[in-house]
């Protein structure tokens, strides 16, 4: 099991290692990742980033960049961390200044406190004793130990710099919900740091939490180094009830703080990668969720929005139907008035012989077939747009796969045409049922230029790709060659694609590319999904198509993964 450890300090903060000490620590200790998360800085976090760098690959390791924020809330000192922040961005760099420059002030009006103890210390002997460091409580602290004012860190604090001793400054502080929003504005996670510590009743610690989700607190810190069971469970039943994920960290300090280790805290913590995993995905799915509100407010609500949807691996299940869920949904929205273009690499019979199979009859409903070859409209019963390959296009196809024992097909309006009665013809036909002729010469039964055609190979992937870069060199510019599955080649006209479909039948409609949802899960739906307004790319897509979407739904095909989405944009 690969562990993480997501709070950890500096000698740039409070801690005593130095940021690329750090990074060799973590290595060894078996980490996969672990957050820099320094007091109000992130002076250290380049100096990790590029020590992990120099790893060899056996030993990679992510330093997340991170930071601990201090606030105040009814009187208690509270800690927001931040994780994956953008800490390069000039509105954040600016805003942590402020920070430093009132930690500054503070710092100066303690010296001159202490100095007035009979106790000889200036910020300038702070820094020169503790170099590249952000001076805090836990320095000045360290000073008097070395410098024999006090036996111990603790008495340090209980005479000299704690909360209650006359010496102590408080710093100007912001507020939780400030930080929460600051980090968010840097595009990171947002965590409340070890809740238990701050000794508040359940009632107090709730409204705390119920507030910050409410200001978009992503975490809680639920594993930490000084939990026990029953306080990890208390606080682990509080994220689920705000629906908030878990964070874990030791809060590493060095030797700040004795006996306390590294990932494993005082030797029983565990903070699995799981939970980071979770975290990143909260974060993708809280990016994704104002992405499409943005996307929303671009819509003419005044003209109705239109869906197009693949059918293979995304409106269909594994059986080839379609979830009630779904099949709800795409009531509601055609209720409303809204377009459905059904958009597949299939043959125009076949979609149509898929939309009859499972009843569907809404009203402004289309069917794109031959990856967007043709468009049909289903109330005029009418192919309304046409874009086919060229005689000359299909002889070298055909004449090249024949060359390297590669199959394939092509399609009359009603037929498919196969030179041969094989095994990738009939995997072929499992999901599709359109009637075949057999001619070992594909050409001679067109009885006019068809809109694509197909190569097939079941058993070797390899040999299909390198028949796909065989035709490069002659068709560049003239063919696209894109993969429906990992046995599929289609082959159809560069001036075609699923892409010129959203936008010509947008066009005949006029409704604006705006107002166009896309749905799909396999590289000839990209075009289509980058096409249009908002693209969503299904949970079991291929990684460059969820690549290119601006919506990755949170169930696959056959969980209902589209209908919450197509929902969410009615009114």
């Amino acid at each position: 099991m690969n562990i993480v450890d997501l709070h950890v300090h500096s000698n740039k903060s409070d801690g005593s290692f130095s940021p690329a000490e750090l990074v060799h620590l973590a290595v060894n200790k078996g980490l996969s990742a672990f957050a820099l998360t320094d007091h109000d800085t992130t002076d250290g976090l380049a100096e990790a980033m590029a020590e992990a760098k120099k790893l060899p690959k056996e030993n990679s390791l992510e330093v997340i960049p991170g930071i601990e924020l201090s606030t105040e809330y009814e009187g208690k000192d509270i800690h927001i961390l931040g994780l994956y922040i953008d800490y390069e961005s000039p509105s954040f760099k600016e805003q942590i200044k402020s920070f430093i420059d009132s930690r500054l002030s503070r710092n100066q009006k303690m010296c001159e406190n202490l100095n007035g103890a009979g106790i000889d210390i200036s910020y300038e002997k702070l820094l020169e004793a503790f170099p590249g460091s952000v001076i805090t409580r836990g320095h000045y602290a360290k000073y008097l130990l070395e410098h024999g004012y006090v036996k111990s860190m603790n008495e340090a604090f209980d005479r000299y710099v704690g909360d209650r001793t006359k010496y102590f400054v408080p710093r100007e502080k912001i507020t939780p919900k400030q930080a929460v929003q600051f980090i968010l504005q840097a595009d990171g996670i947002p965590i409340l740091a070890h809740p238990i510590l701050y000794h508040m009743s359940d009632t107090r610690l709730d409204t705390l939490t119920r507030k910050l989700k409410a200001a978009g607190l992503m975490g809680i810190e639920a594993v930490y180094s000084t939990y026990s069971h029953s306080e990890e469970w208390k606080i682990r039943k509080l994220a689920d009830k705000y629906d908030l994920c878990i964070s874990g960290g030791s809060d590493f300090h060095g030797s700040t703080k004795p006996s306390l280790e590294l990932a494993t805290g005082y030797g029983k913590l565990v903070i699995p990668e799981e939970i980071l995993i979770n975290l990143k995905k909260k974060k993708r799915m809280e990016y994704e969720l104002t992405d499409q509100m943005n996307k929303t407010d671009k819509m003419d609500n005044n003209k109705p929005k239109i869906f197009f949807v693949d059918l293979d691996g995304t409106l269909l299940t594994k059986e080839k139907k379609i979830t009630p869920a779904t099949l709800e949904a795409l009531n509601k929205w055609t209720a409303a008035g809204n377009k459905l273009a059904l958009s597949s690499g299939r043959a125009i019979d076949s979609v149509k012989e898929v939309k009859e199979s499972l009843g569907l009859s809404f009203s402004g409903m289309y069917l794109i077939g031959c990856n967007g070859g043709e468009i049909y409209d289903c109330e005029t019963q009418k192919i309304v747009s046409r874009i086919s390959l060229s005689m000359e296009q299909v002889t070298l196809v055909a004449k090249t796969a024949k060359e390297q024992g590669i199959h394939c097909q092509t399609y009359t309006d009603t037929h498919i045409i196969s030179p041969a009665d094989n095994d990738e013809l009939h995997v072929y036909q499992r999901s599709i049922h359109t009637p075949v002729i057999i001619s070992e010469d594909i050409m001679s039964p067109l009885d006019k230029e068809p809109c694509k055609c197909l190569a097939i190979e079941i058993h070797d992937k390899e040999k299909l790709e390198r028949f796909r870069q065989s035709l490069l060199p002659f068709t560049e510019g003239e063919l696209n060659l894109l993969y429906s599955n990992d046995k599929y080649l289609e082959i159809f006209p560069a001036s075609s694609g699923k892409e010129v479909a959203v936008a010509k039948l947008c066009e005949l409609l006029d409704i604006p590319i705006e107002n166009t949802l896309a749905a799909g899960d396999a590289s000839n739906d990209i075009s289509m999904i980058q096409a249009a307004g908002v693209g969503i790319a299904m949970l079991n897509a291929k990684e460059d198509v969820k690549k290119a979407a601006d919506i990755i739904t949170a169930t696959d095909n056959n969980q209902d993964g589209l209908a919450p989405i197509l929902l969410s944009y009615l009114p």
